[in-house]
């Protein structure tokens, strides 16, 4: 994507590809600000996974490739929330980007490191649970968390669940591994 550059998003389609967001059933959104799952098509989109037709079949429906990517438009630009299966979280309807909240719990001045699940809840769907590495001598309790992060988060945003740990899980490219911290955090707090 490319375009003006504005601050938190993407930019806009490249020149020949086209971009929609989908709902939950795959239908086109077509008002600013729903979050949905990202789907391109153009002359420069793959086609298909080398030998493998049932993952290519799953990849596209029609001619769209679906990213498994959320995001929001607004004004004509894209604001990427995170992959579908990892950094979304649904809780009480609200869609919410782990990312975003991971971007903002690392600007607090006592958390090293952290990454940002959902955890399964009855009442809400998945609950928003922060797992921080401390800095060295720091303590932190949730309350303490929501307390300072209600100025910068929704508060359908903030985390209802806190897991301090050592360090998190991650893969060799440095990604945080989601699935395993998942585990994790829910075998550390009880789930």
């Amino acid at each position: 994507l490319y375009g003006e550059r504005r601050p938190g998003t993407v930019g806009v389609p490249l020149p020949g590809t086209e971009a929609r967001l989908v709902d939950n059933k795959g239908s086109p959104i077509e008002r600013d600000d729903v979050a949905g799952e990202v789907q391109i098509r153009g002359p420069n989109v793959f086609k298909e996974y080398w030998n493998r037709p049932r993952e290519t079949a799953e990849a596209f429906v029609d001619d769209w490739f679906r990213t498994g990517n959320v995001a929001l438009r607004s004004q004509g630009y894209w604001r990427i929330l995170g992959r579908q299966s990892a950094d979304i979280v649904n809780t009480g309807g609200y869609t919410v980007s782990a990312l975003e909240v991971e971007e903002i719990l690392c600007c607090n001045p006592d958390i090293a490191d952290c990454a940002v699940v959902g955890i399964d809840d009855a009442r809400w769907g998945e609950s928003v649970c922060a797992a921080v590495v401390l800095r060295m001598n720091a303590t932190m309790s949730l309350h303490e968390l929501r307390a300072w992060a209600k100025d910068f988060l929704a508060p359908y945003k903030l985390p209802t669940r806190l897991c301090t740990m050592d360090q998190l899980p991650r893969n060799v490219m440095g990604k945080v591994v989601k699935p395993v911290l998942k585990g994790i955090v829910e075998e550390k707090i009880g789930c």
